[in-house]
């Protein structure tokens, strides 16, 4: 009889076996399902294990590498819209940025050898684009690594009233990101997530109470008759609308960041409700916050905003919202670099042993990637600028076209389905379409504002000592 049961089990078709392993975190008993076999990272004791983050670490994870630096340029957006076109644009672009990372990850559970974006991309149109997006992946998150850094400089000149140059404000920043960014694992580097976020929501919202407590803005004129700037509706110009446009879209455009963390996470059928939980708290603060600070700032809105509400309160909010900084450009060049890691030790024995080769290729890519951001983050010392650049140079190919075209990849049958289906089918071409408009356009508005923040004067040259919190004055 064993025999016999033997082989009609050696006959039927191979199917997923389970067995039940709970395990202590994140509050939430987890069960492991035993088949990993395509998984990127196996649920091994021998070397490290990656796979220990649950769906509630993973949502601040999420939360964090959304609500970070985007948050702080949405209100100067505001100033080009309007009031009613900045709240359509945070609206819009945050319900399509859900969307499409709804179509990422299911894309992602669907093929579950695909660790990144890149080897979605992969799916799609073979090595090639794999690389071309694996590239582009790198330099988005490089980016996003050079404005978080930025970010903290500009907090440190604040708090001490610009006493030493900004690039060794930049440097140190750099340093500390980078020392944090090497731990291996999203699980590790998940308990940062939880004081950054709650650090840099609360460095907003006393902002956002401080500035509904002075009479005129910080920034405008002691006295007098002023043009406070504040707009229902805006006429903005091509160039200012796009730039604009694309700061507020890059503000929850970097969902490709959630991929990685799916191949960490226990069960990474959970990645929905991570997700929905990220999204409605991160659309909902920056609609509220980005509406109150330019109702009370209007034009005078700094840029970051926590410079809003006055020096007194600049240098609380700083204080306060520095770890929120730090732990977001962290966390994007962890991400950067553990596709790297991936990308160069798959399927080695190496990408989960404690080998010299592991830690040589994993410190090489977050101290490689990190000096590459800290230049970046001194040749374009405008923090708008930076996040619209990202936003319309990266992410639109990233967040928008390539989801498109994953959802038209696993859904071909629906274009001769119902009218339901057809229509749904050709909307996502429409998706790739407007991805392209903001790539080229966002890209073009934002160059345009560069050239002439620099031909003004507005903004000093690169690698300038000068201070970029406007703590002192000039």
């Amino acid at each position: 009889m064993a025999d016999e049961k033997s082989a009609i089990q050696s006959a039927a078709p191979s199917s997923p076996t389970h067995s039940k392993e709970y395990a202590i975190g994140d509050s939430e008993a987890v069960v492991f399902d035993d088949d990993d076999a395509h998984e990127v990272f196996k649920k091994n004791t021998d070397g490290v294990n990656f796979r220990t983050v649950g769906w509630v670490r993973a949502s601040v994870i999420f939360l964090k590498v959304i609500f970070a630096t985007g948050v702080l340029g949405i209100p100067s957006a505001m100033y080009s819209l309007g009031a009613v076109g900045g709240a359509l644009s945070v609206i819009g672009w945050g319900a399509l940025n859900t969307y499409t990372a709804v179509v990422q990850g299911d894309f992602r559970n669907s093929h579950p050898g695909c660790h990144s974006i890149a080897d979605m991309a992969r799916v799609l149109g073979g090595p090639v684009l794999k690389e071309l997006t694996g590239g582009l992946f790198i330099i988005a998150y490089v980016l996003c690594t050079g404005s978080g850094i930025l970010g903290v400089s500009i907090g440190l000149n604040a708090l001490s009233t610009h006493a030493a140059c900004s690039v060794w404000w930049s440097f140190l920043a750099t340093v500390v990101v980078m020392a944090t960014a090497s731990v291996r694992t999203f699980h590790k580097v998940g308990w940062l997530t939880w004081a950054g976020f709650a650090s840099i929501f609360t460095a907003v919202l006393i902002v956002v109470i401080g500035v509904t407590t002075r009479d005129r803005p910080a920034s405008a004129p002691s006295s007098g008759p002023y043009d406070f700037g504040y707009h229902a509706i805006a006429h903005p110009t091509f160039v200012a609308g796009m730039t604009a446009s694309a700061t507020i879209f890059v503000s929850s455009a970097g969902t490709s960041a959630f991929l990685p963390v799916i191949s960490e996470m226990r069960q990474p059928k959970d990645y929905r409700k991570a997700l929905f939980t990220c999204m409605a708290i991160v659309n909902a603060a920056y609609l509220s916050f980005s509406l109150v600070v330019y109702k009370w700032c209007g034009k005078w809105v700094s840029n970051p905003s926590l410079g809003s509400a006055g020096p007194v309160i600049k240098k609380v909010a700083y204080g306060i919202g520095l770890v929120g900084l730090i732990v977001s450009a962290c966390l994007y060049l962890h991400v950067a670099s553990k596709y790297l890691f991936v990308r160069i030790l798959r399927n080695s024995k190496h990408l989960q042993a404690n080998t010299v080769v592991h830690w040589s290729v994993w410190l090489s890519c977050t101290f490689g990637l990190a000096s590459l951001s800290f230049i970046l983050a001194e040749a374009i010392p405008i923090f708008s600028y930076l996040l619209a650049l990202t936003g319309s140079i990266c992410f639109a190919p990233l967040a928008i076209m390539l989801p498109g075209w994953l959802w038209i990849h696993d859904h071909g049958s629906w274009r001769r389905g119902g009218v339901a289906k057809m229509a749904a089918y050709y909307l996502h071409f429409l998706m790739i379409a407007i991805g392209a408009f903001l790539c080229v356009g966002g890209t073009y508005g934002t160059v345009m504002e560069i050239k002439a923040a620099y031909a003004n004067g507005s903004v000093g040259s690169a690698f300038a000592c000068a201070d970029n919190s406007n703590s002192i004055a000039h």
